[in-house]
């Protein structure tokens, strides 16, 4: 059998980032070129009422805490939201400049109770 292409298979990052080793804790999300402000990416976190915290997509799983004094330039947005089931996108707050790390505030996030935060 031969798998062919099919543009709606999953993709675990979006074409516009990668993974390298981040300055700010192991790894981390990386801008492969300038990402305009208010792209949305991909999902990242998916909450299912099954289990007590977040499952976390590839992307989720690589992207950095914003270091305290350091000013975050994504934000997560509730997509889905039904029966206690939550699916979060990843957006860029403002411009991302090639190799620059995608970073979000996790504690303003969590924070918010309507899921959706903007730095």
């Amino acid at each position: 059998m031969q798998l062919i292409y099919n543009k709606y298979y999953y993709n675990p990052l979006p074409k516009e980032v990668y993974i390298d080793v981040s300055k700010v804790e192991g790894h981390g999300i990386f801008a492969k070129e300038v990402i305009d402000a208010d792209t949305e990416l991909a999902e990242t976190h998916i909450k299912v009422p099954l289990f007590s915290n977040f499952i976390r997509t590839p992307l989720g799983g690589y992207l950095n805490d914003a270091p305290k004094g350091t000013e975050s330039n994504c934000c997560l947005e509730l997509t889905f939201n039904w029966d206690g089931y939550e699916i979060f996108k990843l957006v860029t707050t403002k411009t991302i400049e090639k190799n620059e790390e995608l970073l979000l505030d996790y504690k303003k996030w969590k924070g918010n109770k309507n899921g959706k935060h903007k730095s």
